[in-house]
């Protein structure tokens, strides 16, 4: 039995005897390994079963973040704010800040990014007064996401650029591969496809060094991004392999997400058949999770089923008499 299994189990009795402080710290060290390698919905369950003895701040924020990947952001935006107000009583400045910018991250996701930016910059202060290097960091990184979702390209590489040495100086591997991805996102926008995909080839190997997968996928996914737009054939082969560790992880916004790409490139090759078993799956999967783009996935696919039934009537000819 792994050490991790070994916790699994002390968590598991401990709520079964209602040993509150034993399951809050051990489901606290269960979680930070599980959200960066195990399917979402297993910590869904372990905070969930840590809650059932009671309000617990690091359990509503885990449970949130989870909530988040699994394409439910107005659950993980409710689990956040308990998170916070119970951070805020107990005078954790710190986890308040963290708090903060899960808000932050999830409004962005929402497309509110006034208040995503309003969550962010009330975070950022409290971080840098208590010293927290590692937030600071990841908070100046959203906050580049969001210049970079609102198409600001120059203003999210600056405060990718500020985020970057910090966690290269604390020696974040994860934050670091996540800001070298941001950046070759935000070059992928602005047209510069070689630096993208350089900062994704630096970002690649130290997710899989640290075992980053939610990480390595949402790289891999970036690159074929990149490849659809130089070489669409080639981007299949990354998309291909972002998707088992998007279905292993439970990242279940990311799979609908790799699903249409995958959809669109056999479309645009005229395999009608492909992209439409694509987006079968991409519409069925926001349908179990409630996504925001059901509609518009839906209208996709009809829209290629349609023309699946054009392309056949075209090429029907009559017998000859």
């Amino acid at each position: 039995m792994t050490t991790v299994a070994r916790w699994v189990e002390v968590h598991r009795l401990a709520v079964a005897g209602r040993e509150a402080l034993i399951a809050r710290d051990v489901g606290r060290r269960v979680a930070r390994v599980w959200l960066r390698r195990s399917p979402f919905a297993d910590v869904v369950a372990l905070a969930s079963a840590t809650l059932t003895l009671g309000p617990d701040a690091s359990a509503f924020h885990h449970l949130g973040r989870a909530q988040l990947f699994t394409a439910r952001p107005q659950r993980a935006l409710d689990s956040f704010e308990q998170a916070l107000n119970l951070y805020r009583a107990a005078g954790d400045r710190v986890n308040e800040a963290a708090a903060l910018s899960s808000i932050g991250v999830v409004y962005n996701r929402l497309g509110d990014r006034e208040r995503a930016l309003a969550h962010y910059h009330q975070a950022l202060p409290i971080l840098r007064d208590v010293g927290d290097r590692i937030g600071e960091a990841t908070t100046l990184n959203n906050i580049g996401r969001v210049y970079s979702d609102l198409g600001d390209r120059q203003q999210a590489l600056a405060h990718y650029r500020q985020a970057l040495p910090i966690r290269r100086e604390v020696g974040d591997r994860v934050g670091e591969a996540a800001t070298l991805t941001n950046i070759g996102a935000a070059y992928d926008s602005l047209g510069d496809r070689q630096r993208a995909l350089a900062h994704y080839h630096q970002a690649l190997p130290i997710q899989r060094e640290v075992g980053d997968r939610v990480g390595e996928a949402a790289t891999l996914a970036n690159i074929g991004l990149v490849y659809k737009r130089l070489d669409p054939r080639q981007s299949l082969t990354y998309y291909h392999q972002a998707l088992p560790i998007q279905r292993d992880v439970g990242d279940r916004a990311g799979e609908a997400v790799t699903r249409y790409n995958i959809a669109m490139i056999h479309r645009a090759a005229g395999n009608l058949d492909g992209a439409i078993s694509e987006l079968e799956l991409v519409v069925d999967i926001d349908r179990q999770v409630g996504h925001l783009n059901l509609a518009s996935d839906l209208a996709k696919l009809e829209q290629v089923r349609q023309e699946r039934a054009e392309a056949r009537k075209a090429t029907w000819r009559a017998p000859d008499d």
